[in-house]
């Protein structure tokens, strides 16, 4: 054994009680940090998840033209009167070489067509407001729908619809029963408004998570949509899903570079989650720096206080010829071993901690609330920032033992 591990270790086993409050403090810090970081973490996972769950990471839509001021009678502008542009205006006509490039883009993971508008849902007597969308076999890689229906099939076919619980719920649907969507469009120009209407069966009901979604929205085959909206061979929107979901804002940056489509990310649509879950960072690190500085300050303490006791033995080691080096090795060993240890329990208590918090937190249906993220990266990252501190807190008294001049140590240590 090396005479620095064997001196260490003799002063740790020395001074028990010391060393037993130190490595509690250590394990309780390192467990706390791994703990709470499972626990945003987790959280966020959650949150990200519900929020994603039915949203893509970027969405591209036509520039729209600005509004159209209309002028009163006397030729001045009446701002009141403030006339939109028209359905027609925000359809894309040439969106396939626009996703052409969105797919070919690098960082993105799968690209979708849609068609979009407002329609009127009527099974029976009853008849509700919808959210019609057209779309493409690759919306599912968008959102999953597929993953997230309760009964049925993801069938977009033909004449086949996939409608979300609460419309089903609402309208008396189950899967196989007819459902007609009607449309209205402005028509000629008298202004008047004609309907279309059509017919498709119930494929598959979904939930994704979010009540809206689930109540209004209608999904169908892109085709169908395109005739019932009036805008055939159009698309209102593109939709697209990154590898990377912090990086959707770069992305949408680019491909609204490179195909000339306004392109807004889910970090610019969900500000105030974005900003909720910054906050959350933001505690959790003033949390784990003050636990550190806890740490290291007791690490430090206790080692000064060895050094303080045991001068004259420093004293009497330097006279026989023990270096400078090696009694500087000696206590940033004692450090970085209180760290090591107290990581090895720190590690075991977090994860107690959260699996007791993942069966302890339930939701009404028995499942988790949200899930602790405990991962090996966690708790390698946990265990190598107690190794530092360890180390970086045995500096001050190991250089303090270093410095001792040895007659002066043995004659008033």
């Amino acid at each position: 054994m090396p005479f620095e591990l064997f001196v260490a270790l003799r002063y740790l086993k020395e001074a028990r009680f010391q060393t037993a409050l130190i490595l509690a403090a250590v394990t309780l810090g390192v467990g706390v940090v791994i703990f709470l970081s499972a626990l945003i973490n987790g959280l966020q996972a959650s949150l990200i998840a519900t929020t994603l769950g039915s949203q893509p990471h970027v969405i591209m839509t036509r520039l729209k033209s600005p509004p159209r001021y209309t002028p009163g009678d006397d030729g001045a502008v009446v701002l009141a009167l403030v006339a939109q542009p028209p359905q027609k205006e925000l359809v894309i006509n040439d969106w396939q070489a626009s996703l052409a490039t969105a797919r070919a883009t690098p960082a993105v993971e799968a690209a979708a067509v849609i068609a979009s508008g407002a329609a009127f849902a009527t099974h029976g007597i009853a008849n509700v407001a919808v959210a019609l969308r057209g779309i493409d076999a690759a919306y599912d890689q968008i959102v999953p729908v597929s993953k997230h229906l309760k009964s049925g099939r993801f069938n977009i076919q033909a004449d086949q619809a996939v409608v979300g619980v609460e419309l089903a719920r609402d309208l008396g649907l189950v899967v196989g029963d007819k459902l007609r969507l009607t449309t209205t469009r402005q028509s000629g120009a008298t202004l008047s408004r004609a309907t279309q209407a059509s017919v498709f069966t119930i494929a598959g009901i979904f939930d994704l998570g979010s009540r809206d979604v689930n109540r209004r929205w209608v999904l169908t085959n892109l085709k169908a949509a395109q005739a019932l909206l009036d805008i055939p061979g159009g698309a209102t929107t593109l939709e697209v899903r990154v590898k990377e979901v912090f990086g959707a804002e770069r992305v949408a940056r680019r491909l609204a570079a490179s195909t000339g489509l306004t392109a807004d990310s889910w970090l610019q649509i969900n500000k105030q989650l974005v900003s909720g879950l910054r906050s959350q960072d933001s505690s959790r690190y003033v949390i784990e720096f003050f636990v550190v500085i806890a740490v290291a300050l007791g690490i430090a303490s206790v080692l000064m206080v060895v050094v303080m006791q045991k001068s004259r033995e420093i004293g009497i080691m330097r006279a026989f010829g023990t270096s400078t080096g090696q009694t500087l090795r000696i206590f940033l060993l004692e450090g970085t071993m209180l760290g090591g240890l107290g990581a090895v329990g720190g590690v075991i208590l977090g994860a107690v901690l959260a699996e007791a918090f993942r069966h302890l937190s339930r939701n009404a249906d028995g499942g988790p609330t949200f899930p602790v993220a405990v991962t090996p990266g966690l708790l390698l990252g946990s265990s190598l920032l107690a190794l530092g501190v360890g180390l970086v807190a045995s500096v001050l008294p190991a250089r303090r033992a270093a410095l001792l001049d040895p007659a002066v140590a043995i004659r008033y240590g």
